[in-house]
């Protein structure tokens, strides 16, 4: 086994970085596959918090390469103040540890104005993005008129990409969104400068990972967001623009499915969500207010208050079959310590029946509630625990419990940001 994908089971923000970060250790390739800047995975090394939005969350250990893939869009002036960023901590960023894909899409002004002034004029009924050009960019995209990582090697291709999308947005900024429009020559130099960075990074991602797998080394996709904000099959149209699962890995980063071995889906040990959107879990009460502040519940990216809630295994057993995962990490069950009461929630009552996954349909989703099995609670302090028998019984039958109504074993438990405060049970390479 060489090869092993990281994915979110839920709506994100399950912390995935801190897995990424621990699994990195054994990998030489650390690939980012498919989303943008408004993801943001936060590590917590040596006490100090590092928090990635591009650059996979790799780039913390010494000797990996971190490659960005054709799946993403990317935003060259949020990559370059990133590397900039870690830089400044001493971490070593060069085209020998980072390479950017040829085939990424480009964040452009324009797909940011976009994205503001859309959720401007839908008031009360946005849909609560981040405003960074995230879904404006994969719509250029899907629509053959996006610009790629490669246009910023020919600056004639990136001139004429620039002038005859500009024509379309600013007629729609103007006339439909009653937004300003932007101008050609700020935004063509802005690129051609960034551009003379950024093509030292820039390289063929899929012929570097079949090179590197063909010589036995390992390889580490790391995932954004979570499989419930899945374009398709995640809570529509309350989602991201791309598929966070991970059968993405083999489009997002240039790569067949047989090279993809183990699959691991990261599970917050409770429900958090950001944003708007049907959550059937969500607590609006004391028990919430003490899981959001007990894990500091703020979007890394955004800031934005998390709404939290019980577990929801209903959400979790949908991303084991629409990933086909092969194991789960549970993390922050620290953050559960101290509560009077646990509930997970094994399934959903709609209409005096009891279901099994999640429905599509929102109207339906929203006449859903949760049915819950009552859990008992832990007061003893976990993060020193290494191995799963120093863990309380208590805590034992609570992981135990979503085994079993997962169908899916347990290979990684976090019990804190820390990246020694992990228990290991399986080595995943």
């Amino acid at each position: 086994m060489s090869n092993v994908v990281i994915v979110g089971t839920q709506w994100g923000d399950e912390g995935k970085g801190k897995v990424v970060d621990l699994l990195a250790s054994g990998a030489d390739l650390v690939v980012r596959f498919q989303g943008g800047n408004n993801a943001g995975h936060t590590l917590v090394v040596n006490g100090e918090q590092t928090i990635c939005h591009i650059i996979p969350s790799g780039i913390l250990h010494e000797g990996k390469r971190c490659l960005i893939g054709n799946g993403l869009v990317v935003d060259p002036e949020v990559l370059l103040d990133e590397i900039k960023t870690l830089t400044e901590k001493g971490i070593s960023i060069s085209p020998e540890t980072l390479s950017l894909s040829e085939k990424a899409h480009l964040i452009m002004p324009y797909h940011k104005a976009i994205d503001l002034a859309r959720e401007a004029a839908k008031g009360k009924d946005k849909l609560g993005t981040t405003g960074r050009g995230i879904g404006p960019c994969y719509e250029d995209k899907v629509g053959r008129t996006g610009i790629r990582v490669i246009d910023l090697t020919e600056p004639e291709t990136l001139e004429e990409k620039i002038r005859y999308n500009l024509k379309e947005k600013n007629f729609y900024l103007t006339e439909f969104l009653n937004a300003e429009p932007l101008e050609f020559q700020p935004i063509f130099d802005q690129y051609i400068s960034m551009a003379e960075t950024l093509r030292l990074y820039i390289t063929d991602v899929s012929l570097e990972i079949d090179r590197a797998i063909r010589t036995g080394e390992k390889v580490l996709f790391e995932g954004a967001q979570g499989t419930h904000l899945d374009i398709d099959h995640g809570t529509y149209p309350f989602v991201t623009s791309s598929n966070p699962v991970s059968g993405t890995v083999c489009s997002g980063a240039g790569v067949g499915p047989d090279k993809l071995h183990h699959i691991i889906g990261i599970v917050k040990a409770y429900t958090t969500r950001v944003g708007a959107g049907p959550f059937v879990t969500e607590l609006l009460d004391e028990t919430g207010d003490y899981i959001q502040k007990r894990g500091s519940e703020f979007g890394a990216t955004t800031g934005r208050r998390r709404r939290c809630g019980w577990l929801d295994l209903v959400m979790v057993r949908d991303s084991v079959r629409y990933n086909g995962l092969s194991s789960l990490s549970i993390t922050k069950l620290d953050v559960l310590t101290g509560l009077e009461e646990l509930k997970i929630c094994s399934g959903y009552e709609l209409k005096g029946r009891r279901i099994e996954s999640r429905p599509a349909s929102l109207k339906r989703l929203a006449q859903c509630t949760p049915i819950y099995e009552e859990l008992p609670a832990w007061q003893e302090d976990i993060s020193s625990a290494r191995k799963i028998d120093q863990l309380p019984d208590k805590t034992r039958a609570y992981l135990k419990r979503i085994e079993e109504i997962t169908e899916t074993p347990l290979s990684i438990i976090s019990v804190g940001p820390k990246r020694e405060q992990t228990i290991v049970l399986k080595d995943l390479f």
